[in-house]
């Protein structure tokens, strides 16, 4: 059983931890530290954490194996190392951080520490996106040619004026940061690194906070293409669409912190005017926070790195760098790694 402090007790630290908390037998949150303690206490008193006054207090009690990171975006890096720094293993929420070179830095010193590092992409934990990699790599999807995906939402009005999630260098590139992140990294699952970046970014419905409407064209490395869109000033909705050439595979719904369902339309190589009727499938439910917990805590107990320097995690980071220098040229982004 790992034992966990969770640092940042806000809507997501606690979402981490109702999860987890008395369901998991391979972790549990101990402690906690966050900027106000005050409006945590109640929960933490519900799930028998123990306040630690500050990060740096958390690193050096003994008695914690391993911190999990749900704090503002630039804090991220800095965090991570200081968690190496002491031994601990280190569950961050993504992104890993907002420019390259330090989320490479932060990598580095979690292997060099030999300390197990996890970011907290949980859509990987989904069945439904686990089975569009079973079908890319069984042929039934046959060539990936293009994705398209989108993650709105009206968070641009859920927080007030002056919150950290309205500083634009918090949260750069509008709903990029928060949700569309998410929608990268499943699509780097999928299909591979990112090559180029044509990215736009405005803030249209507001006269304060970050960009509510972001938009990219993306080339992969493989040759597919794609596109995403993330509008905050509007209703809840998501999708992601894999199209390939035998086939298309379909997510998407209002609410994403569920069990998703997964669409599947083929061609009929014989008939290929015939318009197919996609396939449902289901998938038994699941939680993903604990499910990316859980692996986490095993990899941990077997000294197993997750999250490597010029990995995924850090390609994504590249990847968000490279849509925040399209945005600001007004033109296309060649990403380095994967160029």
């Amino acid at each position: 059983m790992i034992r966990a402090a969770i640092i940042g007790l806000g809507v997501w630290g606690q979402n981490l931890v109702r999860h987890v908390q008395g369901q998991s037998a391979d972790i549990r949150f101990t402690a906690f530290a966050t900027r106000t303690p005050d409006k945590a206490r109640a929960f933490a008193d519900q799930h028998g954490l123990k306040q630690y006054a500050s990060y740096e207090a958390v690193l050096a009690d003994p008695d914690i194996d391993a911190v999990v990171l749900a704090t503002p975006h630039t804090q991220h890096t800095e965090q991570i190392i200081a968690a190496a720094a002491a031994g601990k293993h280190v569950f961050s929420e993504k992104p890993m951080g907002l420019d390259p070179a330090s989320a490479e830095r932060a990598a580095q010193a979690c292997a060099q520490a030999g300390v197990t590092l996890s970011i907290g992409y949980n859509w990987r934990y989904q069945p439904a996106l686990r089975k569009i990699r079973e079908l890319i790599d069984d042929g039934t999807l046959g060539r990936v040619l293009h994705i398209e995906g989108n993650f709105c939402g009206p968070s641009a009005y859920r927080f007030p004026k002056g919150h950290w999630r309205h500083d634009r260098e918090e949260c750069p590139a509008g709903g990029m940061t928060g949700r569309g992140v998410h929608v990268v990294d499943a699509m780097i699952y999928l299909a591979g690194p990112i090559a180029q970046v044509n990215a736009q970014s405005f803030r249209l419905a507001q006269d304060f906070g970050m960009d509510d409407t972001t938009s990219m064209l993306m080339r992969f490395r493989s040759g597919a293409t794609g596109y995403l869109g993330t509008v905050i000033a509007s209703a809840e909705t998501w999708r992601m669409q894999v199209f390939g050439t035998r086939a298309w595979a379909e997510v998407g719904d209002v609410e994403h912190l569920h069990t998703w369902d997964l669409k599947l339309c083929k061609i009929d190589p014989d008939q290929v005017t015939v318009k197919q009727k996609p396939e449902i499938f289901t998938f038994e439910s699941t939680s993903t926070e604990r499910a990316e917990l859980e692996h986490f805590a095993r990899a941990v107990a077997a000294r197993q790195p997750l999250a490597l320097p010029g990995g995924d995690a850090v390609h994504n980071v590249e990847v968000f760098e490279a849509i925040k220098a399209s945005i600001l040229s007004e033109q296309s982004v060649r990403i380095g790694s994967a160029s």
